[in-house]
């Protein structure tokens, strides 16, 4: 092997095998690095290793709910935060990977292994699992309605995961299995407590949680992407005769904006109806908001 950088991207459990393989026969001054969302498991491995190459764990917390190359995006990393558990600053080695980082366009966070995995199970690996139960408990149908029929943009919005591919998915919940169990026991006592609430009619439980929910939401950073890439949402209105869609689509077409996703929200025979625009910056977003008004519909808030 004479590469200088190693770089493994691979499902987890793939990643390990070829990991375990690799690092007996690094040289001196060479790196490997992962970029799974399980960390511990490489940890151990290379702490028990006789390597004498270096090991850089990462986890870049952005990504996309399909995988493939066509489905890849050259501003996946801008903005993003990507956590490394080894120290970059001790040697050269580690800070010319640190410049590799900062190239992408994101920003490094230091995280040690084993506390990675325990955000990770809360702020990832939870939200997928509540995101397929949510799906398949609406997923109801009965001889005139198919519930799915009136889900609306929130739902989507917040499923959006739930597509996700159980393959890549299959080797996450095995190596992180003990943090996830920890995690969906917290979510199931939450859950448990507003059901109670709403059983006895303590609608100053549930007020107190929707108020404490609203305030641990608004500390999210907004200027950052997390473990789920966001959309950014303009809503046009438009009148109902045919090729309006196409105007705007086209106009944005001229203007290099892409659309990353489309939905009709509502819509009145003969009068009109929203359309939600989503797109992959705010940046696109404030741009097509500017291209969409200048010509002529009517952008809603």
């Amino acid at each position: 092997m004479e590469s200088d950088l190693i770089i493994i991207a691979l499902p987890v459990d793939l990643s390990l095998k070829y990991f375990r393989q690799l690092i007996p026969k690094l040289k001196d001054g060479q790196i490997i690095a992962d970029v799974c969302s399980v960390k511990n498991s490489f940890k151990q491995i290379w702490d028990s290793s006789f390597s004498i190459g270096k090991y850089i764990g990462c986890h870049p917390m952005t990504g996309r709910e399909k995988g493939g190359y066509a489905n890849s995006d050259e501003l996946l990393f801008e903005n993003s935060i990507f956590v490394v558990t080894e120290d970059l600053s001790k040697d050269e080695v580690g800070n010319n990977f640190a410049e590799i980082i900062k190239y992408l366009g994101a920003n490094i966070l230091y995280i040690p292994a084993k506390q990675h995995d325990i955000i990770a199970a809360s702020v990832s690996h939870l939200p997928q699992l509540v995101s397929v139960a949510l799906v398949n408990t609406a997923a109801l149908k009965t001889d005139n309605y198919n519930f799915l029929d009136l889900a609306a943009g929130g739902f989507r919005d917040m499923t959006r995961i739930a597509s996700s591919d159980f393959t890549i998915w299959e080797s996450i919940i095995n190596e992180n299995q003990n943090e996830i169990l920890i995690a969906l026991d917290k979510f199931k006592a939450e859950i448990d407590t507003i059901k109670k609430d709403v059983q006895t009619n303590n609608f100053d439980s549930l007020h107190a949680k929707f108020i404490e929910a609203n305030k641990n939401r608004n500390e999210i950073p907004a200027n950052t992407k997390g473990f789920l890439a966001p959309l950014y949402d303009v809503f046009v209105f438009v009148k109902d005769e045919p090729g309006v869609l196409c105007k705007i689509t086209t106009e944005l077409f001229k203007n290099k904006i892409n659309i990353k996703d489309l939905e009709l929200l509502k819509i009145r025979e003969g009068k009109g109806g929203t359309f939600r625009f989503s797109f992959s910056t705010e940046n696109e977003s404030l741009l097509a908001i500017q291209v969409i008004t200048q010509a002529g519909f009517e952008i809603r808030h």
